[in-house]
This record gives structure tokens, C-alpha cells and sequence, in this order.
């Protein structure tokens, strides 16, 4: 069962909230979480109807947030068991991507949005009004909170993003870029913090950006909220990585060698993005993210496809 599911498919989402609008399913869900039980046993367990337990094992059913299975049963032959299939949901309030032109589609995510992790302190997460769990412990990063995330930081590690894939497997595609506003990360701030900052799409290492540093204590991020401090990070650089037929950029200049056609694009239903620091970086200085709410940009993470 993975840990958590981001569900990026945006008609989905009505029948994820309509599974979930019964306080019964919901037991049923808290019920199986850990420990599969075939219906009988639900039933039995909340003092309900057998028919009732049935038909709110369906509709969990067919929102996709539980499946059964047929296991072998020592009295009976077989039973059927129930289980869920996450153990938490993060679902958009609204569609993400949308299409710039007739040849681009853009998606643009929430930087608390990611799908997995890796964060050394000192380390942290903030809203536009909060700081979503503490300063410095890990575990913060997997708060459902994480979804209002503004300032993202980590000493080392990476965040990981899945972005939708809405075209046909026979599209040709002339180009794939990640844009984001970033920057090194020093405790509190330091405009000679330099940091080798690179990007993975689909696995495969696109290019690497080194950061001149962490960037804050004298003037405010245009968008940052009054109540962080000064002395703290306060905006970032915003970067652009792209991917065409002949090689991989960074803001126009030529990064590597990694190509469209090396991405496996069909290979995938989704688009993989991984952002961080490699543990043999050569400037290992961290990373700080960040969201339309902090920072100089008004813009989440950015992910586009370029059709030919």
C-alpha cells in the first residue's frame, strides 16, 4: 500500500469527495486501514446491516480507495477481504493543468505537493501564515498540512513531483520543461551559500544549476509575508529547465546531452520530477523552494509539454 496518493486526474476528485461524504465509509476505511476484513466482518464490527456494509464497500469500491481480494480460508474454502489502498489522499481544489496554446500544455503544482522525499537538517516547511510543523524534523514533511506549503526548505535530500500526462501515446513531442523559483539554503541567510541544485525528469539527470546562495537579510521577497523575518530567506531565482531534440538547458544554455527521445516518455502515465542536491555535489549547499506566495514569483512549480 504506498503511502500516499496525489490525485492529479481532476474529474476523479468529485467521486473521491462523494465516497468520502459518509461518516460510515469513513469508519470503514479507519476499520480495514491496517487490518483486511472481509464484509461480515465490517458488518459485525460497526453493528450494521450486511446489505448496509455492502453497498458502502461498493462505492469505496468504485472511487478506487479500497479493492478485494480472494484469499484462502482455512473453514471456508475462500473469502473475500477488503483493503484500502492508501493511507492518505491529497486532492487538488482545482485542475492544475491547463492548455496555454493548441502546441503547450501547462501544469502548474503546489510546491507542498510532492509525492516523495528525502530532507537532511536543518530542514522546514511554511505556509503564507504558519509554520507547518517544526523546524528541523522530518517527520513534518509528511503533514497533510504540507499542502499549503510556501517556503520549503532542506539541507540535502530532494522532493519528488508526479505530473499528469494528458495526451495520446502516439504524440510527438518537441520539447519538456520544469520552471521554479529556488535557491540555496544557510541557516537564516547568506548571499555566498553556493549550492549544485539539479533536476531528474523520469529518472534520468537533466542538468544541475549551482545557486550563489541563500538569499535574504537585506531586502524583503517581493511576495514574502511581514510576519518571517528579515534575516531569514526571503526569495529565490527563478529557473528554467528544458528538454528537446537536441539536448538538455538551463535558461537556454546547453546542460547536457539528455534528449526528449531519452526520457521514455511512453513508458510512463505520468511525468516524474525530482528536485534536490546529490550527496556528492560538488557545492553542497541545500535548497529552498518556493511557492506562488513567497518569494519574488507568483508562481508554483511549473511543468510544461511542448507538442509538435
Amino acid at each position: 500500500m504506498p503511502d500516499e496518493i496525489l490525485f492529479s486526474d481532476f474529474d476523479h476528485v468529485g467521486e473521491i469527495i462523494k465516497a468520502l461524504n459518509s461518516a460510515t465509509r469513513r469508519e470503514i476505511l479507519s476499520l480495514i486501514y491496517k487490518n483486511p476484513m472481509n464484509i461480515n466482518q465490517i458488518a459485525e464490527k460497526l453493528h450494521i446491516h450486511q446489505s448496509t456494509c455492502t453497498v458502502n464497500v461498493q462505492a469505496l469500491e468504485d472511487a478506487k480507495l479500497i479493492h478485494t481480494s480472494t484469499v484462502a480460508s482455512n473453514t471456508k474454502g475462500s473469502q473475500k477481504l477488503c483493503s484500502t489502498n492508501f493511507s492518505e489522499i491529497v486532492i487538488p481544489l482545482h485542475d492544475f493543468t491547463r492548455t496555454v496554446s493548441d502546441n503547450i500544455i501547462s501544469t502548474q503544482m503546489p510546491i507542498g505537493l510532492y509525492t516523495s522525499y528525502e530532507c537532511h537538517p536543518p530542514c522546514g516547511i511554511v505556509s503564507e501564515k504558519e509554520i507547518i510543523g517544526m523546524f528541523d524534523i522530518c517527520d513534518s514533511f509528511s503533514y497533510p498540512q504540507r499542502s499549503n506549503a510556501q517556503l520549503i526548505w532542506i539541507s540535502g535530500g530532494y522532493l519528488e513531483y508526479k505530473f499528469p500526462k494528458r495526451f495520446p501515446s502516439d504524440t510527438k513531442i518537441k520539447s519538456i520543461s520544469f520552471q521554479a523559483e529556488i535557491c540555496s539554503e544557510y541557516p537564516g541567510s547568506n548571499p555566498n551559500w553556493p549550492s549544485d541544485i539539479t533536476i531528474w525528469i523520469n529518472g534520468k539527470e537533466i542538468g544541475t544549476w549551482c545557486s550563489p546562495g541563500d538569499m535574504g537579510g537585506s531586502s524583503r521577497g517581493k511576495l514574502t509575508p511581514s510576519w518571517w523575518m528579515t534575516q531569514d530567506t526571503q526569495y529565490g531565482f527563478l529557473k528554467r529547465w528544458l528538454v528537446n531534440h537536441t539536448g538538455s538547458y538551463i535558461d537556454g544554455q546547453l546542460c547536457s546531452s539528455i534528449t526528449v527521445e531519452d526520457l521514455s516518455i511512453n513508458s510512463y502515465s505520468s511525468f516524474t520530477v525530482r528536485i534536490g542536491v546529490k550527496e556528492n555535489a560538488t557545492c553542497y549547499g541545500g535548497l529552498n523552494l518556493f511557492g506562488s506566495k513567497f518569494g519574488n514569483y507568483s508562481s508554483d512549480l511549473i511543468f510544461s509539454i511542448e507538442k509538435e
